[in-house]
């Protein structure tokens, strides 16, 4: 088995890798090209090191091998190249080229998570009051975004919102989860002002023909799509030169923030 390395030469294994990855796993032409320059870095290592066997590499090598990524790659970019040479290696077993993956025990390095941007109270405040309620669209889009904020909805919650999901009696939103676990959240008395005017004085301007069981709907009468909501956040943004990153669930995890300075677990 140690022969069959030994009669092949790397860039052969290599050559055969990238076929499998191509032609047998029907990987994209970018992700091949990635995989490719990640596997060359590593051969290119190798031949400096003048190792032609690749599972004759001791740790420190490996150790070596990763302080050489770090001088000149992002913590990002060497978790990809050890995670394409560890399927390289895979590959290698499984096609009885090789016995040991000598990368097997070799963790990514840990990359930082990046801080969530949120809103503090002031900024969200100053967000919803500068939306007009003038048009019936313009009301639509307060209640749409003081809801997202007072209940902490998902933007799926909110565009698939049906009349069944609220008990407009007890200001009260229920979802059915996974498992048929129902989600019980109360609506503050902002948003449950604002969804009334909406309800009472401009969801009729927008409804088609046809009766849509949808609470919030488009100019054609249907139901707001994601994609939709994503323009509206985008045009509020840009009109009123917000300078943080409005993206769209920054409402929920605003939410979820100011719950938490307040005391919520």
């Amino acid at each position: 088995m140690r022969k069959m390395v030994k009669n092949m030469t790397l860039e052969v294994l290599v050559d055969n890798f990238i076929d499998h990855i191509r032609f047998e796993r029907l990987l994209s032409s970018n992700t091949v090209q990635s995989y490719k320059r990640d596997i060359n870095k590593y051969c290119s290592y190798l031949k400096n090191r003048k190792i032609d066997d690749p599972q004759k590499l001791s740790h420190e090598e490996i150790i070596n091998f990763m302080e050489s990524l770090f001088k000149n790659q992002t913590d990002t970019s060497v978790s990809r190249i050890l995670s394409t040479i560890r399927s390289f290696y895979r590959y290698l077993i499984m096609n009885n080229k090789i016995k040991t993956n000598p990368f097997a025990g070799i963790s990514n390095p840990k990359t930082p998570r990046k801080d969530i941007e949120i809103l503090d109270k002031n900024e969200m405040s100053d967000f919803l009051d500068r939306i007009p309620a003038s048009t019936s669209f313009q009301l639509r889009d307060r209640a749409m975004f003081e809801l997202l904020y007072s209940c902490g909805l998902r933007v799926s919650e909110i565009t698939g919102l049906m009349f069944s999901n609220i008990d407009l009696d007890e200001n009260l939103i229920r979802f059915i989860g996974k498992g048929g676990k129902e989600r019980i959240t109360p609506i503050g008395q902002t948003a449950m002002s604002y969804l009334l005017k909406y309800l009472n004085h401009s969801r009729f301007n927008l409804e088609s023909e046809q009766k849509n069981k949808y609470v919030f709907l488009n100019k054609w009468g249907g139901p707001i799509t994601r994609q939709g909501f994503w323009k509206i956040l985008k045009q509020y943004s840009k009109k009123f030169n917000f300078e943080k990153n409005l993206y769209p669930h920054i409402f929920r995890h605003s939410f979820a923030t100011h719950m938490l300075e307040q005391g919520a677990d």
